[in-house]
């Protein structure tokens, strides 16, 4: 970066992901382009996904773990007759039962099955660590990797188009564009694949756009060569105070309330048994805390001090 870049400012910067970049292919593009090396992302899109990724800037990386959790939103297509071995289009075909039709009764049960509280089992090529090594470092090293279920929640989940097609490979498939809301940690691909086998088929993502992370929308998203055209020029970057309005629940905070916190203590809480982070101002407006305050007595979850001059 140049020697005379002016680093962003503290805060939130939205990105709309281009296909075929790593999510940590963008946060160092973004960290030339905002002039700093402390951006990170809250939450990882896979290369074959675009959409919403939220960066963080400077103390604004200290919002990301809090972030991470947040509720999201996707639309996808899922290719019905086909089963791959990475549950989307990257990888080979494993498996070609072929589907010409779909009973609109079968698929709205199949559908049905994959809502609300369940248990699912991620996909097998994913970054989860199986005794110390990534899932899809052993799985393509050949190894057989059975990874167990965990629950998640998928509050919404609704098919909104279908298509017959015809794979490069001859097979006749189902294309059914679908729209899903799920909580953290939940694989779209292994819904994709489940989807499949209720119907008794395979299936695989062909295609995949988050459009919702938490509060944040393709709407506050900045397409990344918009982004680069605007190279040496101030990023639009949410600034910190705004960035957790926006993301969470807030507190105003008396002086007394904000100085207690600052020195480390605890403070009654303003609603007590409120869950997820409560984002706490001074008077002034300034970001003080995020708090927990699930209990009597409210807790910091991370203090922010004034940033160095």
């Amino acid at each position: 970066m140049p020697p005379s870049a002016e680093p962003a400012p503290d805060g939130l910067l939205v990105v709309d992901k281009p296909q075929d970049w790593t999510s940590h292919d963008v946060v160092a593009r973004s960290r030339r382009l905002c002039a700093t090396r402390k951006v990170g992302h809250a939450g990882t899109l896979d290369p074959i996904a675009t959409g919403v990724l939220v960066l963080g800037v400077g103390r604004a990386t200290r919002l990301l773990t809090f972030l991470v959790g947040a509720e999201k939103d996707y639309t996808a297509t899922v290719r019905v007759g086909q089963g791959t071995l990475t549950d989307d289009a990257e990888g080979e075909v494993t498996s070609a039962p072929g589907v010409a039709d779909v009973d609109p009764a079968a698929l709205q049960a199949a559908v049905a099955g994959l809502t609300g509280a369940i248990q699912q089992v991620p996909s097998a090529v994913s970054a989860i660590k199986v005794d110390g090594q990534r899932s899809y470092h052993r799985v393509r090293s050949g190894e057989d990797v059975q990874l167990p279920a965990r629950p998640v929640t998928v509050p919404r989940f609704v098919v909104v188009a279908s298509r017959p097609a015809t794979a490069v490979d001859g097979t006749a498939v189902l294309d059914l564009d679908v729209e899903v809301t799920v909580s953290s940690g939940t694989y779209v691909r292994a819904l994709a694949r489940d989807l499949g086998a209720a119907v008794g088929s395979a299936a695989h993502l062909t295609a995949l756009r988050r459009t919702r992370v938490g509060g944040f929308t393709l709407e506050h998203a900045h397409p990344l060569a918009d982004l680069e055209a605007r190279q040496g020029e101030p990023m639009p970057v949410l600034p910190l105070a705004d960035a957790a309005r926006a993301a969470f629940a807030s507190r105003a905070l008396a002086a007394d309330e904000a100085r207690a916190l600052g020195y480390g203590q605890r403070i009654p809480s303003a609603a007590a048994g409120r869950t997820g982070p409560v984002a706490a101002f001074a008077p002034d407006g300034t970001l003080v805390a995020l708090l927990d305050e699930e209990r009597a007595t409210a807790r910091s979850l991370v203090t922010f001090a004034p940033a160095s001059s």
